[in-house]
Protein backbone atom coordinates (compact mmCIF):
# COMPACT_ATOMS: atom_id res chain seq x y z
CA UNK A 1 0.00 0.00 0.00
CA UNK A 2 1.76 2.98 -1.00
CA UNK A 3 -0.46 5.63 1.58
CA UNK A 4 0.02 4.35 5.01
CA UNK A 5 -1.01 7.45 6.92
CA UNK A 6 -2.94 10.60 6.25
CA UNK A 7 -3.20 13.98 8.29
CA UNK A 8 -6.40 16.45 7.90
CA UNK A 9 -6.49 19.83 8.91
CA UNK A 10 -9.31 20.51 11.53
CA UNK A 11 -11.35 23.41 10.50
CA UNK A 12 -12.64 23.18 7.30
CA UNK A 13 -11.86 19.95 6.42
CA UNK A 14 -12.83 17.61 9.52
CA UNK A 15 -15.43 20.37 11.31
CA UNK A 16 -17.28 22.74 10.00
CA UNK A 17 -16.79 25.24 12.34
CA UNK A 18 -17.80 28.58 10.45
CA UNK A 19 -20.89 29.66 11.95
CA UNK A 20 -19.34 29.59 15.44
CA UNK A 21 -16.41 31.57 14.83
CA UNK A 22 -17.60 34.25 13.14
CA UNK A 23 -20.17 34.58 15.88
CA UNK A 24 -17.51 35.10 18.23
CA UNK A 25 -15.76 37.20 16.15
CA UNK A 26 -18.11 39.51 15.33
CA UNK A 27 -19.53 39.65 19.06
CA UNK A 28 -15.71 41.11 19.89
CA UNK A 29 -16.00 43.58 17.26
CA UNK A 30 -19.48 44.56 17.86
CA UNK A 31 -18.58 45.72 22.00
CA UNK A 32 -15.73 47.52 20.68
CA UNK A 33 -17.11 49.34 18.23
CA UNK A 34 -15.50 48.14 14.98
CA UNK A 35 -18.05 46.46 11.92
CA UNK A 36 -19.05 43.00 11.48
CA UNK A 37 -18.45 41.16 8.97
CA UNK A 38 -20.60 38.70 7.02
CA UNK A 39 -20.39 34.75 7.19
CA UNK A 40 -18.75 34.06 3.76
CA UNK A 41 -16.01 36.69 4.79
CA UNK A 42 -14.78 34.69 7.31
CA UNK A 43 -13.96 31.66 4.84
CA UNK A 44 -11.21 33.87 3.87
CA UNK A 45 -10.03 35.53 7.25
CA UNK A 46 -9.57 32.08 8.83
CA UNK A 47 -6.87 29.37 8.22
CA UNK A 48 -3.61 31.16 9.42
CA UNK A 49 -3.96 30.93 12.78
CA UNK A 50 -6.20 32.59 15.45
CA UNK A 51 -3.47 35.95 15.68
CA UNK A 52 -4.23 36.29 12.01
CA UNK A 53 -7.37 35.93 11.79
CA UNK A 54 -7.61 38.51 14.77
CA UNK A 55 -5.81 41.16 12.66
CA UNK A 56 -7.51 40.41 9.27
CA UNK A 57 -10.73 41.50 10.60
CA UNK A 58 -9.87 44.72 12.49
CA UNK A 59 -10.16 47.80 10.29
CA UNK A 60 -7.07 48.93 8.62
CA UNK A 61 -6.53 51.95 11.11
CA UNK A 62 -6.85 49.92 13.95
CA UNK A 63 -4.11 47.19 13.44
CA UNK A 64 -1.96 48.49 16.21
CA UNK A 65 -0.68 45.65 18.56
CA UNK A 66 -2.15 46.37 21.01
CA UNK A 67 -5.71 46.37 19.77
CA UNK A 68 -4.92 42.94 18.09
CA UNK A 69 -3.77 41.44 21.65
CA UNK A 70 -6.93 42.35 23.19
CA UNK A 71 -9.02 41.46 20.26
CA UNK A 72 -7.02 37.74 20.46
CA UNK A 73 -8.17 37.40 24.25
CA UNK A 74 -11.34 38.24 23.71
CA UNK A 75 -12.16 36.25 21.12
CA UNK A 76 -10.74 33.26 22.40
CA UNK A 77 -13.04 33.71 25.23
CA UNK A 78 -16.34 34.29 23.32
CA UNK A 79 -15.41 31.12 21.05
CA UNK A 80 -14.74 29.26 24.36
CA UNK A 81 -18.27 29.56 25.25
CA UNK A 82 -20.06 29.47 21.79
CA UNK A 83 -17.81 27.07 19.60
CA UNK A 84 -20.50 24.03 20.68
CA UNK A 85 -23.16 25.70 19.18
CA UNK A 86 -23.45 25.07 16.00
CA UNK A 87 -19.58 23.05 14.89
CA UNK A 88 -20.40 19.16 13.75
CA UNK A 89 -18.31 16.93 11.52
CA UNK A 90 -18.78 17.29 7.85
CA UNK A 91 -21.38 15.02 6.52
CA UNK A 92 -19.39 11.54 5.27
CA UNK A 93 -16.47 12.46 7.56
CA UNK A 94 -17.73 9.66 9.74
CA UNK A 95 -17.98 6.78 7.72
CA UNK A 96 -14.68 7.94 6.27
CA UNK A 97 -12.87 7.85 9.60
CA UNK A 98 -14.74 4.19 9.97
CA UNK A 99 -13.09 3.05 7.08
CA UNK A 100 -9.76 4.39 7.43
CA UNK A 101 -9.82 2.69 10.94
CA UNK A 102 -10.77 -0.09 9.49
CA UNK A 103 -8.40 -0.40 7.32
CA UNK A 104 -5.20 0.43 9.31
CA UNK A 105 -4.22 4.01 8.22
CA UNK A 106 -2.95 6.09 10.76
CA UNK A 107 -4.28 9.50 11.07
CA UNK A 108 -3.11 12.72 12.16
CA UNK A 109 -4.26 15.89 12.25
CA UNK A 110 -1.94 19.18 11.97
CA UNK A 111 -3.78 22.72 11.94
CA UNK A 112 -2.69 26.50 12.38
CA UNK A 113 -5.52 26.52 15.39
CA UNK A 114 -4.66 26.67 19.15
CA UNK A 115 -3.30 23.23 20.11
CA UNK A 116 -5.39 22.93 23.71
CA UNK A 117 -8.81 24.16 21.39
CA UNK A 118 -8.10 21.35 18.71
CA UNK A 119 -7.91 18.72 21.43
CA UNK A 120 -10.58 19.56 23.13
CA UNK A 121 -12.83 19.57 20.15
CA UNK A 122 -11.35 16.26 18.85
CA UNK A 123 -12.46 14.88 22.31
CA UNK A 124 -15.55 16.32 22.06
CA UNK A 125 -16.98 16.00 18.49
CA UNK A 126 -14.84 12.75 17.17
CA UNK A 127 -14.37 10.97 20.32
CA UNK A 128 -14.89 7.28 18.33
CA UNK A 129 -11.58 7.38 16.36
CA UNK A 130 -8.10 7.43 17.30
CA UNK A 131 -5.75 10.24 16.14
CA UNK A 132 -1.89 8.83 16.44
CA UNK A 133 -0.64 12.48 16.61
CA UNK A 134 -2.62 15.84 16.83
CA UNK A 135 -0.57 19.06 16.00
CA UNK A 136 -2.42 21.93 16.84
CA UNK A 137 -0.54 25.38 16.84
CA UNK A 138 2.21 26.07 19.51
CA UNK A 139 5.06 28.15 20.84
CA UNK A 140 7.33 25.52 20.02
CA UNK A 141 6.46 24.65 16.07
CA UNK A 142 6.29 27.39 12.98
CA UNK A 143 2.34 27.42 12.10
CA UNK A 144 1.47 26.25 8.35
CA UNK A 145 2.83 26.24 5.93
CA UNK A 146 6.16 25.97 7.22
CA UNK A 147 6.11 22.11 7.03
CA UNK A 148 7.89 21.63 10.32
CA UNK A 149 4.62 20.21 11.98
CA UNK A 150 3.67 17.58 9.24
CA UNK A 151 7.04 16.17 9.04
CA UNK A 152 6.98 15.94 13.24
CA UNK A 153 3.99 13.89 12.79
CA UNK A 154 5.97 11.91 10.10
CA UNK A 155 9.18 11.38 12.03
CA UNK A 156 6.65 10.68 15.54
CA UNK A 157 4.62 8.08 12.96
CA UNK A 158 7.92 6.66 11.86
CA UNK A 159 6.87 6.59 8.37
CA UNK A 160 8.00 8.64 5.20
CA UNK A 161 6.77 11.88 3.83
CA UNK A 162 5.77 9.96 1.08
CA UNK A 163 3.40 7.90 2.45
CA UNK A 164 1.38 10.12 4.04
CA UNK A 165 -2.40 11.81 2.24
CA UNK A 166 -2.49 15.26 3.07
CA UNK A 167 -6.02 16.78 3.35
CA UNK A 168 -7.02 20.15 3.72
CA UNK A 169 -9.04 22.97 2.74
CA UNK A 170 -7.12 25.82 1.65
CA UNK A 171 -3.93 27.47 -0.12
CA UNK A 172 -2.13 27.06 3.04
CA UNK A 173 -2.68 23.20 3.19
CA UNK A 174 -1.54 22.56 -0.03
CA UNK A 175 1.50 24.62 0.37
CA UNK A 176 1.92 22.75 3.38
CA UNK A 177 1.31 19.45 1.78
CA UNK A 178 3.88 19.81 -0.64
CA UNK A 179 6.86 21.44 1.14
CA UNK A 180 6.39 18.34 3.08
CA UNK A 181 6.70 16.11 0.40
CA UNK A 182 3.19 14.60 1.06
CA UNK A 183 -0.02 14.24 -1.32
CA UNK A 184 -1.72 17.28 -1.48
CA UNK A 185 -5.51 16.36 -1.45
CA UNK A 186 -7.59 19.67 -1.99
CA UNK A 187 -11.33 19.61 -0.58
CA UNK A 188 -14.16 20.98 -1.98
CA UNK A 189 -16.86 21.23 0.84
CA UNK A 190 -14.40 23.48 3.12
CA UNK A 191 -13.41 27.05 2.85
CA UNK A 192 -11.86 27.61 -0.26
CA UNK A 193 -12.30 27.34 -3.80
CA UNK A 194 -11.46 24.76 -6.04
CA UNK A 195 -9.03 26.96 -7.83
CA UNK A 196 -7.67 28.42 -4.92
CA UNK A 197 -6.88 24.59 -4.10
CA UNK A 198 -5.01 24.53 -7.77
CA UNK A 199 -3.26 27.04 -8.04
CA UNK A 200 -1.61 26.60 -4.73
CA UNK A 201 -0.24 22.41 -5.21
CA UNK A 202 -3.34 20.32 -5.17
CA UNK A 203 -2.82 17.33 -6.85
CA UNK A 204 -6.72 15.91 -6.85
CA UNK A 205 -9.93 17.70 -5.40
CA UNK A 206 -12.49 15.78 -3.77
CA UNK A 207 -16.18 16.69 -3.54
CA UNK A 208 -17.10 14.15 -0.59
CA UNK A 209 -14.72 12.27 1.90
CA UNK A 210 -15.07 8.90 0.95
CA UNK A 211 -14.01 9.90 -2.32
CA UNK A 212 -10.50 9.69 -0.39
CA UNK A 213 -10.72 6.05 -0.37
CA UNK A 214 -10.11 6.32 -3.86
CA UNK A 215 -6.46 7.24 -3.22
CA UNK A 216 -5.85 4.28 -1.32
Amino acid sequence: MKYQAVIFDFDGTLLDTLRDLAESVNRVLSRSGFPEHRLEDYRHFVGGGVEEMARRVLPEGHRDEATITKTLTDVREEYRQLWPNHTRPYEGIPELLDSLTARGIKMAIVTNKPDDSTRTMAAKLLPRWKFDIIVGATTDLPRKPDPKGALEAARRLRLPPGAFLYVGDSDIDMKTANAAGMYAVGVLWGFRTADELVKNGAKVLIRKPLELLDLL
